[in-house]
């Protein structure tokens, strides 16, 4: 982890960097392997790094969030993260997991089969990496923590980009796109003129294949695209702009990269695509209503049919009072109406060596109080409760959660990530919740298996996974303005053993909190 000096939009700032590049490298593993990763720290930050869906059965030491799974990395000392690659083939990603660093540090994980394990499609001639992020002109950390004592959001990004890089790009002609959102707060369009794309696998997950000309792809997730060089000889831009239902400002500038076919001029022009409108609600529902899971014998869909616990957690901001603050308040963000308070010894640690009095295990199933989660506007009332509280799940338990947004302040997509864990996004909808109704709607045959999802504007999401991974785990939202605000809670799964007998032992190189 070093701090290297990079000029963008005519811009030159320090930014944190892995091996002094931005984007960071590509990690190659195939399905089975053994994955080692030594990193030194060099910045002024304290640095954690996250391996973005990989599940780390019973290792949640490799899982990489800062405070949760470990503590940070100091300046000048060393971890090696240290893990198994089980059960999972298809595209990933890494990125840091502290403050606001996932600007900048961030990188694909590659997971090729397993020897003489073919693609459940045809094979590809070349493949490529096209990793979304944004860019911010001044120094994020800097930012942030103007907001913060503000009580206010940091500013939108000055730009979106594709591998690093905000303006254009040429990108040599592929047939396997691997599309990867690494943005901080956007869920983003991404299209390329006179090409379809036929999506093959989400989360590194296989789907039932499908041919679009627009895929949307929120903050975290991953997609893998086949594209076909079927079109004249020429240059085509590739683009991509955010998606926002809502009334909350973001950067709204489109980046574009070129797709250039071989021997083909750099004079020639290139042809724009048409995204869709940013607030394009109607595009984005019926993409995500198109990805199932492939569900075959080789590849069969898991999905729990019988339920051991249904939660309910609703999704909320607010603003809790503030001397300090511009306005006498500090803008927050809740589960349940529980703004998650980070500890100061990793979760993780707690649990397993029984250190008292860092967390308790009373996260509730239920909101405190129902009401109308997405009716009029709500703008009185926003405090929420401060805490440490996950909630204890029983080993191999079927986990129904249901995620609903609220009109708390605002109504707004919100994209979940679950850390140890993929999940079955079994359900989605526009409104409130109906537990008589909608659960006779949930696709129980095929629905995809993820590890991120997006929680629609005024909407809710339901989600079933099987809490078969020992351990404490993760659960926030990937938009990290959010995170940072409180949306986030952990699960602790316990088998009934001692952590010792149930959780693989800590390295000796863990870091000290």
């Amino acid at each position: 982890i070093r701090v290297k000096n990079v000029s963008r939009l005519c811009h030159a700032k320090p930014i944190v960097t892995v091996n002094g590049r931005f984007p960071g490298p590509t990690i190659y593993a195939r399905e089975g392997d053994r994955v080692l990763v030594k990193l030194t720290n060099y910045a002024k930050y304290n640095i954690s790094i996250h391996w973005h869906g990989l599940k780390q059965f019973r290792n949640g030491w490799a899982d990489g969030p800062a405070y949760i799974t470990q503590c940070p990395i100091k300046t000048g000392h060393s971890y090696t993260y240290d893990f198994n690659v089980t059960g999972q083939r298809g595209t990933l990603w890494w990125h840091a997991h502290i403050l606001w660093l996932r600007a900048t540090v961030y990188g694909a994980i590659v997971i090729m089969p397993k020897e003489g394990t073919m693609f459940p499609f045809p094979k590809p001639h070349k493949e490529t990496e096209i990793i979304l992020g944004e860019w911010w002109n001044s120094d994020v950390e800097t930012l942030v923590n103007r907001a913060n004592k503000m009580g206010l959001p940091p500013p939108p990004s000055d730009a979106h980009t594709i591998n690093g890089k905000p303006g254009l790009r040429q990108a040599k002609l592929t047939c396997y796109g691997k599309k990867i959102n690494a943005a901080l707060n956007d869920e983003l369009f991404f299209t390329i003129a006179g090409h379809n794309m036929t999506v093959v696998e989400i989360d590194a997950v296989y789907t039932k294949p499908f041919t679009t000309r627009v895929i949307l792809i929120a903050p975290g997730q991953t997609t893998n695209v086949l594209i076909k060089a079927d079109q004249p000889p020429s240059r085509y831009f590739m683009a991509a702009r955010p998606f926002m239902d809502a009334p909350v400002p973001v950067d709204n500038k489109t980046v574009t990269a070129i797709l250039h076919y071989k021997d083909i001029p750099k004079t020639v022009i290139p042809s724009m695509p048409k995204l869709p409108a940013p607030n394009n609600t109607n595009v984005a529902m019926s993409y995500n209503k198109r990805l199932k899971s492939l569900n075959t014998p080789q590849f069969p869909t898991k999905v729990p049919l019988k339920v051991d616990r249904h939660l309910f957690y609703t999704i909320g901001l607010g603003a809790n009072p503030c001397s300090s603050c511009q306005n006498g308040t500090q803008l927050t963000a809740s589960l349940n109406n529980i703004t998650f308070v980070m500890p100061k010894v990793g979760l993780l640690q707690a649990h397993y060596f029984n250190i008292k009095g860092v967390f308790k295990t009373d996260f509730p199933d239920q909101p405190p109080v129902p009401f109308n989660y997405t009716g009029a506007p709500l703008t009185s009332n926003l405090g929420t409760s401060l805490g440490t509280r996950l909630s204890k799940v029983a080993f191999n338990s079927t986990v129904e959660l249901v995620l609903q947004d609220t009109n708390l302040l605002t109504v707004e997509s919100h994209p979940f990530h679950l850390h140890g864990f993929n999940f079955f996004v079994v359900g989605s909808g526009i409104g409130n919740f109906n537990p008589s109704k909608d659960p006779a709607r949930f696709n129980l045959v095929d629905p995809p298996e993820r590890n991120t999802v997006g929680v629609p504007t005024g909407g809710w999401t339901a989600i079933r996974f099987r809490a078969d991974n020992p351990g404490v785990w993760f659960m926030h939202c990937h938009l990290e303005l959010h995170t940072m605000w409180g949306l986030k809670m952990a699960f602790v799964v316990e088998n009934g053993k001692s952590p010792e007998e149930s959780i693989i032992p800590p390295p000796m190189d863990l870091p000290p909190c």
